[in-house]
């Protein structure tokens, strides 16, 4: 056999064509063996049927805003996207008609940080110690009322990150720096025309620089404005997060509104109230929280926090693809099969030989087989994944689970993903095939190397799993990854929190220099060794 000679039937032909013709004969090789064909059906079928059965098996013990809550179930808040959100804290205020403005002072912003983690009861997480988290908020809210999830703007001292206006959780947008103290008095000023609302800062209370600017649509004549002081769960020192509360000063507040011409002082008017810090409260407080006033001086002491919800494992909620990897190992598995008899096959028949003489340039082959597994694999998986996460989504509603919503270009990323996903595994398994020759070898190497990562990742935990899943093939499944992470929240982004440590596309890069790697390597044994 002379691997430079070319063959009468490609003899003269261009090479686009030759390539052509080879990956018609594999495709062709491919779809009349009828196990060939059903085995990637099947492959879907396991991952719709795994993934019913992942979701179906899947509860929780808290309700949304969506929803009426069962007995002992916390209720979870939802923001004006749909989005489940923290929304606890103490505040003092009143009601505000029309345009209008409110400025204060902040003098002093503290706090204590609970000595037990946040899963205990409150009544058990009385022992303290001085910490203030670096979200720690302090300052002047605006919303349409208090009810948890509603709409609002708020402009801030914060324990670590300076002066912040934020709005709709989500919105955060940064002023003067530096820490509250006697000496550095932090001025805040929230000033409403229409639904237009500005948050300033000073360091004077006479040179205002503007924060930002918060469009609340749809907000009614009379509003709620107030003081409002909240804190955190902290990560610092725990895993499980501790409870925290904030006291902060505030004087020299006043309202200049259309019942106040020129500034008025604080009044009468304004009342105290606790907001999300009940027992069917989902965010862990460490107390409800209260005030002491003194003319126009308030000491305000909250804790919770204004924010997007990250904390999954007290949430207990999933995504569209959350209930996706199981069945999707499954599927891969199946997969696996295929792309390795697809090569083994024909060495254990003899039948490679056939090919060698008809294409001797046995690189062509492997790109062509390369091709045909990697293609069939990426259109099964995204069938399968286009399928598969609306019946996931479904079913965990139906069980009374708060699937995060997600938009439609992140639900085509994963489903774009997870075929990517399943093409690059089919691929590096065909070269696993290609260097072993044997089916059981391939098969179980390919498991070993390709399946076996995202399955110890699945049921362990630690830094161990981090790293299979940042530096293993198993980094391909960071494509499944639906839950944002907040700038405006310090929490453990860990896989066991279900955050994936790379982001999509980097996963997927690990997993293809995998395969690309398994990939060289086979083409080079396949040039050197014999048939």
């Amino acid at each position: 056999m002379t691997a430079s000679r070319t063959p009468p039937l490609l003899a003269g032909t261009p090479e686009r064509a030759r390539f052509t013709a080879v990956l018609r004969a594999e495709w062709t090789k491919f779809r009349t063996v009828r196990g060939w064909v059903l085995a990637p059906i099947t492959a879907a079928v396991l991952c719709l049927v795994f993934t019913f059965l992942v979701a179906n098996g899947t509860h929780t013990e808290s309700c949304t805003g969506a929803g009426i809550c069962k007995p002992g179930h916390a209720f979870v808040p939802t923001g004006p996207d749909g989005r489940a959100v923290a929304d606890s804290y103490y505040t003092v205020g009143l009601r505000l008609t029309g345009d209008g403005t409110v400025t204060t002072r902040v003098t002093s912003l503290t706090g204590v940080v609970s000595t037990a983690p946040a899963g205990v009861a409150p009544a058990q997480a009385q022992r303290t110690r001085p910490g203030l988290p670096a979200w720690a908020k302090a300052g002047i809210l605006l919303r349409p009322s208090t009810r948890q999830g509603s709409a609002y703007a708020a402009v801030m001292a914060t324990g670590g990150h300076g002066d912040r206006l934020q709005y709709d959780y989500g919105n955060d947008r940064a002023g003067r720096r530096g820490p509250v103290s006697p000496a550095s008095p932090h001025w805040l000023r929230l000033t409403r025309t229409g639904d237009t609302v500005t948050g300033y800062d000073s360091a004077d209370g006479t040179t205002w620089a503007p924060i930002g600017t918060a469009h609340l649509t749809g907000l009614p004549a009379t509003v709620y404005a107030g003081l409002f002081v909240t804190s955190p769960v902290s990560f610092r020192t725990s895993a499980e997060g501790s409870r925290t509360l904030a006291t902060a000063a505030f004087d020299h507040t006043t309202i200049d509104d259309r019942a106040g011409v020129g500034g008025r002082a604080a009044s009468g008017a304004w009342q105290g109230q606790s907001i999300g810090a009940g027992q069917q409260d989902f965010y862990p407080t460490l107390r409800p929280g209260g005030f002491h006033r003194a003319g126009g001086s308030f000491v305000i002491s909250g804790s919770g926090d204004i924010a997007p919800a990250v904390v999954q494992g007290l949430l207990g909620t999933g995504t569209p693809s959350s209930s996706l990897p199981f069945g999707l190992t499954v599927a891969l598995i199946v997969v696996i099969v295929v792309a390795t008899m697809f090569i083994t096959a024909e060495y254990r028949r003899g039948l490679i030989r056939v090919t060698f003489a008809a294409v001797p340039c046995r690189r062509r082959v492997l790109v062509a087989k390369a091709v045909v597994i990697g293609a069939v694999a990426f259109v099964i998986a995204a069938v399968a994944a286009a399928a598969a996460i609306p019946l996931g989504e479904h079913v965990l509603r139906a069980n009374g689970a708060y699937v995060f919503p997600v938009g439609a270009l992140t639900v085509l990323r994963v489903i774009t993903g997870t075929a990517a996903l399943a093409a690059v595994s089919a691929v590096a398994v065909l070269a696993v095939g290609t260097i072993a020759r044997k089916s059981a070898a391939a098969v179980a190497g390919g498991v070993v190397v390709f399946v076996l990562p995202s399955i110890i990742g699945s049921i362990g935990s630690g830094d161990a799993v981090e790293w299979l899943y940042r530096l293993t093939p198993a980094a391909g499944f960071s494509v499944l990854q639906a839950l944002p992470r907040s700038a405006q929240v310090d929490y453990p982004y860990t896989f066991a929190n279900g955050y994936y440590p790379l982001a999509p596309w980097a996963g997927l890069g690990v997993l293809t220099a995998w395969a690309a790697l398994a990939f060289g390597i086979a083409a080079v044994l396949l040039r050197r060794r014999d048939a």
